[in-house]
């Protein structure tokens, strides 16, 4: 049975992670459009339609030429789309959460945004800020949220993770991807009890791609 990204992910949040043997692996898309390059300590995954031996003549490996510019530029092609480079990181679903939906955020930018990588999106919210609740990486439950402008550094962020833990069945994984630089998110994220799995950059190919 061929091995997905999810299992991997799922995997690595459970504590076993991939060798450290420096390599590349490729695996299939798991959403129609979007393919990913996920990266843990000295092993990288790429779900992408692109054979191996593409990656490699780009440069790839299991370290830092994984999201090289020339890799993710031959997982693009000429006319894809690039998203950013975040940093993963998991925590546990906790199966009890009175964090509404919100219909009336649906056109939210950052609900926008999610649907536009990600599928399944849902919308939650409060007085603290909004959430968004999705099947993300590799199939797995997958959480963002934002505080609005002039209402952080007062433990809304952290405060809205939890509870948005709560929206998932108790015990399985949640995913939050990063920005490295974006620190509040960041702080907020680890301080609400997610811990770092590796690093992700999303794809979302042009056609036709070609060999480099």
């Amino acid at each position: 049975m061929v091995r997905g990204l999810g299992d991997i992910v799922r995997a690595a949040a459970d504590g076993w992670f991939p060798p450290g043997d420096g390599c590349l692996e490729v695996v299939p898309p798991y959403l129609p459009g979007v393919e990913a390059m996920v990266s843990f300590t000295a092993h990288a995954v790429a779900a992408t339609a692109l054979p191996l031996d593409v990656l490699l003549d780009a440069g790839a490996d299991g370290l830092a030429g994984a999201t090289s510019g020339r890799v993710m530029e031959t997982m693009a092609g000429p006319y894809g789309e690039l998203d950013v480079l975040d940093v993963l990181l998991v925590n546990r679903g906790t199966g009890r959460s009175t964090l509404p939906e919100r219909g009336d955020l649906a056109d939210h930018p950052r609900a926008r945004y999610a649907r536009g990588w990600r599928a399944d999106v849902h919308v939650h919210g409060d007085e603290r800020g909004v959430v968004t609740m999705s099947r993300g990486l590799g199939g797995l439950a997958e959480v963002s949220f934002e505080v609005p402008d002039g209402a952080r550094g007062e433990g809304r962020g952290r405060s809205l993770l939890r509870d948005a833990l709560g929206l998932v069945v108790a015990g399985d994984p949640v995913l939050a991807a990063v920005a490295p630089g974006n620190a509040a998110s960041l702080r907020a994220a680890l301080a609400a009890g997610f811990v770092p799995l590796g690093s992700v950059q999303l794809v979302r190919p042009g056609r036709p791609r070609r060999r480099v």
